[in-house]
């Protein structure tokens, strides 16, 4: 499949999502610096769900400048990933209602979780549909760092049913900050 062309719908679908997640994102009752700060967990939330949505779009970019080809499996993963952060808005503003709420917790935390395992099964199928293509080989071999960033989430699952209710919520801005800062590092050294 013609790699432009995919980017491009992808490109689309990310950034349709990002205006939805801003749109869902409540207003100030008041033109007041106490009015926006009872809405932190609303920026908050927002701010984890752009950051993981930019990220993967970023990363999308950089990669996509090194692939030659897509096969189907590239695309039907990718189909899956997008579905999947298809539902950001949602899970976003659920637990930025209910940021002491389990159930909106781990929903938010699984959502970044399978975001996240879908993301490396999205790269690791392009490695494999670009098998002579050195440049994305090389770079292939640096992908085990991308897993790190579900580690944390996990901390942030025990921490949240033992200890610290909004454990997840936290985990996630970490791991979404890791996970940059990997995407950062790979694409410059």
């Amino acid at each position: 499949m013609e790699t432009t062309r995919f980017e491009t719908f992808i490109d689309a679908i990310i950034a349709i999502i990002m205006t939805v997640l801003v749109l869902k994102v409540a207003q100030p009752s008041e033109p007041t610096l106490s009015a926006i700060w009872e809405l932190k967990t609303f920026y908050l939330a927002y701010l984890i769900s752009f950051l993981t949505l930019f990220n993967i779009w970023y990363n999308n970019h950089n990669l996509f400048k090194k692939v030659d080809n897509l096969d189907n499996t590239s695309v039907w993963v990718y189909g899956v990933m997008t579905f999947v952060i298809s539902l950001v808005p949602y899970f976003t503003i659920w637990v930025a209602l209910h940021p002491e709420s389990i159930p909106s917790e781990t929903m938010f935390g699984l959502l970044f979780v399978v975001t996240n395992i879908l993301y490396i099964l999205s790269i690791k199928a392009i490695y494999r549909s670009n098998p002579y293509n050195k440049e994305l080989q090389e770079t292939n071999s640096k992908v085990y760092y991308e897993i790190s960033p579900l580690f944390i989430i996990l901390i942030g699952f025990i921490l949240t049913y033992t200890v610290y209710r909004p454990g997840i919520y936290i985990s996630c801005l970490i791991s979404i900050i890791l996970w940059i800062f990997i995407g950062w590092r790979s694409v410059n050294g």
